[in-house]
């Protein structure tokens, strides 16, 4: 089989490529729907880790602020007590906890070596064997590293591997990816609303198993995210200019 490569630039709107009529042939379709889910998945849990360590003062080192009570929710701690790092927290959703318009069900298991927002720290996100997001089965591992060195910038720098998704058409996708993070605004309250974060850099791959297809996208210009609280997205990207490879079978 044949490998197709074409470059195209365009602007990334809520996880979609926008490519002219040309550009967009021969390219897997499934792919961009697919590249889409994942990314909106892995911002969702990016938004549990934060909701999490808000809650359970391991977000820095002041006391909790108060969050929204989650009841289908189950959350185990193995190193209890303040300021006692190493700490894994097991979140277990049952068959289904719907909150905040998005239903989660089976286990995600979140470790923290530090408090988040301190240099250095790592928070380690593994989707369990069973973990499903609004039907979608999830897999794999995301590592947040934080390499702060202005106090006013938190930033991370983002690895996932292992990772894949059964769509709801029953699907199937790997992915995996590098980017940096940086938090621009909202540093100084534990508000999630007003978290605005640029992506400086960083790579986003995916493939379809059953042709061999591949998509490969590269930021070349920052991408400015809000955090939504109540929508499934649960960000909105304003403005991004991309470098996107397509790698294509031909048959």
């Amino acid at each position: 089989m044949k490998k197709l490569t074409i470059l195209a630039f365009g602007v990334l709107l809520l996880g979609n490529v926008s490519c002219s009529r040309d550009e967009r042939t021969g390219v897997d379709q499934q792919l961009l729907s697919a590249s889409s889910e994942i990314d909106q998945t892995n911002e969702i849990d990016f938004k549990e880790g934060i909701d999490l360590t808000t809650s359970q003062s391991t977000y820095e080192n002041r006391p909790a602020e108060p969050s929204l009570a989650n009841d289908c929710l189950t959350i185990t701690v193995d190193n209890p007590g303040m300021g006692i790092f190493p700490k894994t927290y097991t979140l277990d959703y049952g068959d289904g906890c719907t909150f905040n318009g998005i239903t989660r069900a089976g286990t995600l298991t979140i470790t923290l070596t530090d408090y988040l927002m301190n240099s250095g720290s790592v928070i380690t996100i593994v989707r369990g064997d069973d973990y499903y997001i609004n039907g979608r089965k999830l897999e794999g591992t995301i590592t947040y590293v934080n390499t702060t060195t202005n106090s006013e910038m938190p930033q991370w720098n983002r690895t996932i591997t292992d990772g894949g998704i059964v769509t709801l058409n029953g699907n199937y996708f790997t992915f995996s990816g590098q980017r940096t993070v940086k938090m621009t605004a909202g540093v100084n309250t534990l508000i999630l609303a007003d978290n605005i974060y640029e992506i400086s850099a960083g790579t986003h791959n995916v493939v379809n198993p059953s042709n061999g297809n591949t998509l490969n996208m590269v930021v070349i210009e920052p991408l400015i995210k809000k955090i939504c609280l109540s929508e499934y997205l649960s960000r909105e990207i304003v403005a991004a200019r991309l470098v996107v490879r397509w790698s294509v079978g031909l048959r």
